[in-house]
């Protein structure tokens, strides 16, 4: 399974390296927080798991530009 990362198509599905790193740190935390995986654990790590998520488009990386400028306009002031 994480052979899956050598590839580009995995990359160009979350699109781009560093989204791809930020989805798959946030889901790790999230699973050793204690929620369910999305996907059959199948005795695999919580990466390999993360990595299924992905490939299976369970969880995507949801990005609000919006946010960033709201929280820059309060701290200006």
């Amino acid at each position: 399974m994480i052979e899956a990362l050598k590839s580009d198509d995995i990359v160009n599905k979350v699109g781009g390296k560093f989204k791809l790193c930020a989805l798959i740190q946030r889901r790790l935390i999230q699973l050793m927080e204690g929620q369910r995986p999305l996907v059959d654990r199948a005795g695999r790590t919580d990466l390999e798991v993360v990595i299924d998520e992905i490939l299976h488009d369970k969880i995507t990386l949801d990005f609000d530009p919006s946010v960033l400028y709201r929280k820059s306009s309060e701290a200006a002031e």
